[in-house]
């Protein structure tokens, strides 16, 4: 019977010492699960993981000594789908990440892909359907059920035939390097992201806030935050970003509140707590604003910029892709403005596609 489930120290280091993955550099397909979206603190629940025909779990919650995967992922080459989030992870519980990260999403897109979920692409190269029912599971929960141990595997169980698929016909259309440098670019900033933003009550949505109207958001989202803490739930069962947006605008102008009916007592009384203390914070404590760089719009950078996109969409079209892989409008209209130099905010193949100098 094949292992399926790894979920003690000894059975980790005993299975990634076999010899039939030497000291070389091992080729694995990895996928991680977390509770983020039934927890406060989010935490690594389960490491799908594949090579050759092997395709098994991994159980972070039961291993607590992961140290012995660290070391093999170090060297192996790792491929995943739709990469980001799983990197971050990984950096999160390793403090850093395989030196090669191939992404199966990236490929496909490179490909000209306009559907490229891991679903879609299985049933491209596959015609297999895969399930999607445990998509929003609790992966804290144990023991797992057999739909979530299917819907784990799956998520990994195709990705390595799959990336044979997808490189051999990248190298066909001349795209393999694109391919190299987009995911090496795309592991750089997952590398060096700096995730302990100060910040971070900043939402979306408060660019324009004055002082006040910020000073009211930041009160709310540091509130907000404590009670999720409070609950051990996500932020946003508490409130969501849209309704600290409303409510810092509503504060700010002195309007009274519909706060949500199922609110508990001691919530509600935290949250008047909190509009004593906004209300008593000095104006030399409110926030300020963002400092936005404004840039000098005229009829020359709009010319430059209108150029750039049509340079941008006749590659794009040429090549069947999609025009923001080869470069964003923020990215052109900074080349445009002359803020940055086009090396700084493109890679070698988008240059070549677009014949700018770096």
């Amino acid at each position: 019977m094949p292992l399926t489930l790894i979920d003690t120290p000894e059975g980790l280091v005993g299975y990634l010492n076999t010899t039939r993955f030497g000291k070389g550099n091992p080729v694995c397909a990895i996928d991680t699960e977390a509770d983020s979206l039934h927890r406060y603190r989010e935490s690594l629940c389960l490491i799908q993981f594949a090579a050759g025909e092997d395709c098994l779990l991994m159980d972070p919650l039961a291993i607590q000594d992961l140290s012995a995967l660290g070391g093999f992922l170090r060297r192996a080459v790792v491929w995943m789908h739709g990469a980001d989030y799983d990197m971050t992870m990984l950096k999160r519980q390793f403090g850093d990440l395989p030196a090669k990260v191939y992404d199966t999403q990236i490929g496909a897109r490179l490909l000209g892909e306009r559907r490229f979920g891991l679903a879609d692409l299985v049933l491209r190269y596959f015609g297999l359907e895969l399930s999607k029912t445990s998509q929003k599971a609790d992966w804290g929960k144990r023991p797992l059920t057999p739909k979530m141990v299917d819907y784990a595997l799956n998520d990994v169980r195709y990705l390595l035939p799959m990336a044979d698929k997808i490189v051999a016909e990248l190298r066909a259309k001349g795209r393999y390097a694109w391919f190299e440098e987009s995911c090496e670019s795309a592991r750089k900033k997952v590398f060096e992201r700096d995730d302990s933003r100060e910040d971070a009550w900043r939402i979306q949505g408060s660019g324009k806030f004055d002082p006040r109207s910020l000073a009211c958001l930041r009160a709310l989202w540091h509130w907000r935050d404590h009670e999720a803490a409070l609950w051990d739930r996500p932020s946003f069962m508490v409130a969501t970003n849209r309704q600290l947006i409303e409510w810092s605008s509503a504060l700010a102008q002195r309007q009274a509140l519909d706060l949500p009916r199922h609110y508990r007592p001691d919530r509600l009384k935290r949250f008047r707590q909190l509009l004593q203390a906004v209300d008593a914070l000095p104006e030399s404590e409110w926030p300020a604003r963002a400092k936005l760089q404004r840039r000098k719009r005229d009829r020359d950078f709009d010319r430059k910029v209108e150029g750039l996109i049509a340079m941008r969409d006749k590659a794009a079209a040429e090549f069947d892709i999609e025009g923001s892989l080869i470069a964003s409008r923020a990215a052109l209209e900074g080349v445009a403005a002359g803020e940055v130099q086009p090396s700084a905010v493109l890679l070698s193949w988008q240059l070549a596609i677009l014949n700018l100098d770096a």
